[in-house]
């Protein structure tokens, strides 16, 4: 068999999986208000440059069953919220050789971190790079507390990066990508609409050509991250942009890029000004 035509053979056997779903379960119209009171833009219009690849943008909390989509409406029925809890016992922690906790430089976080997961990644011009707000908190542990990095997916940084996501719960999206930042957004757009693995299928392929459509037992959605660390029920523990995209590109068969990477960090940037408008929603619930 050639090339082109087992391609064309493994695509088919790929789009064979999808078949349109126009409910799957979910309702794509429901309101998220969480604990009565924060109200979140889970539909809005597509930002510009998109240049009308999709109609609107959409959470993935839309894609999500009824009763999935329960867990998120309360923060005593969220179990991403057990983490959060476990990453302001770490926040108020003394760790490395300066003796420093994460409050003694910023105080309460519902304070002083409200906002900041809106507009990560974001340009550093200190350090002459886009920054994920991994990256940062990491460069804050060693720098500012002599301690010791964390692993870019582990627990303790999905925790915390869940924490540091709280405060700005409701608050719109807005990641910039013009600038120094826009070679990196580039990037990450090339990485978007590249074709990887033995199925040759690129993120576009699912969650811009197929969203709202089923592959087997998922109801794909767009591919927003407005809502991560995303507590998942498949695994039972918060999982991080870095690892799902490991974890997307692993499933076309590829050989693929480490979290942390400048691929991947590309790539955050992109996808998540795909989103632009929608609400941080982290942590959020996902099957």
């Amino acid at each position: 068999m050639t090339r082109t035509r087992r391609r064309n053979a493994l695509w088919a056997f790929a789009a064979a999986a999808c078949v349109v779903a126009t409910s799957a379960g979910a309702d794509e119209n429901a309101r998220l208000v969480v604990n009565g009171e924060i109200e979140m833009v889970t539909r809005t219009a597509a930002p510009a440059h998109l240049n009308g690849a999709l109609p609107d943008i959409r959470s993935g909390w839309t894609f999500r069953t009824t009763e999935t989509q329960a867990l998120q409406i309360d923060d005593f029925d969220n179990p991403g919220m057990i983490f959060v809890d476990k990453a302001m016992d770490a926040w108020n922690s003394v760790e490395g050789s300066e003796g420093k906790s994460c409050s003694a430089c910023h105080g309460n976080p519902m304070e002083s971190m409200k906002g900041v997961r809106a507009v990560y990644p974001k340009w550093n011009e200190a350090a002459g790079e886009v920054r994920t707000l991994v990256m940062q908190i990491n460069d804050c542990r060693v720098k500012r507390m002599g301690a010791k990095p964390w692993k870019y997916t582990g627990a303790d940084m999905a925790a915390m990066e869940a924490l540091i996501s709280v405060p700005s719960r409701g608050m719109a999206v807005n990641v910039a990508i013009d600038g120094p930042a826009a070679e990196t957004w580039a990037k990450g757009k090339e990485i978007y609409y590249t074709r990887y693995g033995q199925l040759e299928l690129s993120c576009a392929n699912c969650h811009e050509q197929n969203y709202d459509n089923m592959i087997r037992a998922d109801h794909l959605s767009q591919g927003q991250i407005n809502g991560f660390p995303v507590y998942r029920l498949k695994n039972t523990k918060l999982n991080t942009a870095h690892a799902r995209f490991k974890g997307c590109v692993r499933d076309t068969r590829a050989e693929t890029f480490k979290p942390g990477s400048d691929e991947f960090i590309a790539l955050e940037l992109y996808v998540a000004s795909r989103g632009n408008g929608l609400s941080v929603e982290a942590p959020s619930v996902r099957n």
